[in-house]
C-alpha cells in the first residue's frame, strides 16, 4: 500500500514537472499575448469615457412627537384621537433611502427644469447613448417632455420612455445609502458621463425628496393649523363688527328713564364679550398647534454638496494595461493547458 502511494506521488511530481517545463517552453507565446492584452487594456483605458461623481450628504433629524403624544394611548381607549402618534409610516426608519430611489422622486427630478425651457429628461436624452437609440428607433425622436405639460397628460410612449430613464438611472447611475447605520447621515451619489447633469440631478433629487418628505410629515398638523387660522380670522372679523356696533349703540342719545332703550347696548356688549372669549381660546389653540407643527417638522441639513469640478472616475493607463495583460496571460495559459491535455487524451 505504501509502495503504491509512493509511486503515485512520484508520478504526480513527474507530471507536474512535465507541465511546468511545457509551459516554460511556451513563454514566448505567453509573453506575446500578455503584451497584446496590456496594449488592449491601455487602449481601453485611453478611450474609455470618464465618469463624474456627484456626492451629496445630508442629515435627517426627525421632529419631536406631539406634546399630546404621551396621552394619545390613554385617550384612544375612550375613543378620542389626540394625534401625536409614533414615527411609523412610509418614512419610518430607513425607508427614506428607498424613497429617494423611488420612481416618484426620480421622475419628479427628471421632469424638473434643467435649463430655461428644457427639462432634465430632454437633456439626458441628448447623450451619446440615447442619440444612437434614436437613430435605431426613429419614434424616439418625437418623444419630449415639455415643462408646461402636466404629468397626467403624458402619452403611453412618454410614460414608457420615462420609465426606461428611471430604470437606467437607478441601475447604472444612482446610489443612496447610509455610511454608518448608527448615524443619521444619508449619502446620495450619482455617477455619469455628464458633469453638469450629475451635479444638477443630485441637487434636485434631494430637494424634491426632502420637500415632499417634510410636507408629508407635517400634513396633518398643517391641516389643523389652517382650520384654526381660518376660524380665528372669521372670529376676528365678527369681533370687529361687534365692537363697532357696541360703540355705535353707546353713541345713541337714549332716554335714561326707559330701561328698554339700553337692551340693545347690553346685547351688543354681551356678544362682544362672548366673541372675545372664543377668539382668545382659538388664538391660544392656534399658537399651540403651530408650536406642535414646528416640533414635528423634520430638520434636514445638507453637509456636503457636489461642487464643480466634480471628481473624475476613470481607469488609469497602468491599471488598464496590468489588467489587460493579466487576463490575456491567464486565458492563454488555460488555452495551452487544455490543448496539451486534449492532445494527450487523443494520442
Amino acid at each position: 500500500m505504501n509502495n503504491n502511494t509512493n509511486i503515485s506521488l512520484k508520478d504526480l511530481i513527474q507530471k507536474l514537472t512535465e507541465w511546468i517545463v511545457y509551459l516554460i517552453k511556451q513563454w514566448k507565446v505567453i509573453v506575446l499575448f500578455g503584451i497584446l492584452g496590456a496594449a488592449m487594456g491601455f487602449t481601453y483605458a485611453y478611450f474609455k469615457q470618464p465618469k463624474y461623481v456627484a456626492d451629496l450628504t445630508f442629515v435627517l433629524e426627525e421632529g419631536k412627537t406631539s406634546p399630546l403624544g404621551a396621552y394619545a394611548g390613554l385617550a384612544s381607549q375612550f375613543g378620542v384621537d389626540l394625534g401625536g402618534g409614533g414615527n411609523s409610516g412610509v418614512f419610518a426608519g430607513e425607508n427614506i433611502i428607498e424613497f429617494l430611489k423611488s420612481r416618484l422622486m426620480v421622475e419628479k427630478t427628471l421632469l424638473a427644469p434643467f435649463t430655461k425651457g428644457q427639462s432634465m429628461a430632454d437633456y439626458y436624452m441628448q447623450s451619446e447613448v440615447w442619440l444612437k437609440r434614436k437613430d435605431k428607433y426613429p419614434l424616439l425622436k418625437n418623444i419630449t417632455f415639455p415643462l408646461a405639460q402636466q404629468r397626467e397628460a403624458f402619452s403611453i410612449a412618454q410614460d414608457s420612455v420615462l420609465f426606461m430613464l428611471y430604470r437606467e438611472i437607478i441601475t447604472n447611475n444612482l446610489n443612496v445609502n447610509k455610511p454608518d447605520k448608527k448615524l443619521s447621515f444619508i449619502a446620495v451619489s450619482y455617477i455619469g458621463p455628464d458633469e453638469l447633469f450629475a451635479k444638477a440631478f443630485t441637487d434636485k433629487l434631494v430637494k424634491e425628496a426632502t420637500d415632499f418628505y417634510v410636507e408629508t410629515k407635517t400634513k396633518r398638523s398643517k391641516i389643523n393649523v389652517d382650520k384654526l387660522q381660518l376660524k380665528a380670522d372669521s372670529l376676528e372679523l365678527l369681533l370687529n363688527r361687534k365692537t363697532y356696533a357696541a360703540a355705535a349703540s353707546q353713541d345713541l342719545n337714549l332716554n335714561p328713564a326707559r330701561k328698554v332703550a339700553t337692551v340693545g347696548l347690553e346685547l351688543e356688549t354681551r356678544d362682544k364679550v362672548v366673541l372675545q372669549t372664543m377668539y382668545g381660546e382659538v388664538v391660544k389653540n392656534l399658537e399651540i398647534s403651530k408650536m406642535s407643527m414646528a416640533q414635528e417638522t423634520p430638520i434636514i441639513q445638507i453637509i456636503d454638496k457636489p461642487i464643480l469640478p466634480l471628481p473624475v472616475k476613470k481607469m488609469g493607463f497602468l491599471k488598464g494595461a496590468f489588467i489587460g495583460g493579466f487576463l490575456a496571460g491567464f486565458f492563454i495559459l488555460i488555452w495551452l493547458i487544455v490543448r496539451k491535455f486534449y492532445r494527450e487524451i487523443m494520442a
